[in-house]
């Protein structure tokens, strides 16, 4: 019986990275989603796109780089005047 919770444990240890990772990666790009419609310049071909940094950011958390994805497009939305979206 031992055994069995001992495996059980395990796995769950093991499992709760994965889901830390998918939470980061759907937060990551919810921020991307927002960045995109809340902070765009105007391009001289009168299209709209982000800023090199939020473009980049943006890459980031496409990548799976969600680390630097999240922390630059918070910034950048809270320095925007804005409140990023809740982390789901």
């Amino acid at each position: 019986m031992r055994k069995i919770a001992t495996l059980l444990l395990g796995c769950a240890v093991a499992v709760t990275p994965a889901f830390a990772q998918m939470d980061d990666a759907a937060y990551c790009a919810a921020l991307s989603d927002y960045a995109r419609r809340y902070l765009t310049d105007t391009g001289a071909d009168g299209g709209s796109r982000p800023s090199l940094e939020v473009a980049t950011a943006i890459e980031d958390c496409r990548k799976g780089n969600t680390a630097a994805g999240i922390k630059e497009l918070e910034t950048r939305i809270r320095n925007k005047g804005f409140t990023p979206p809740k982390r789901g």
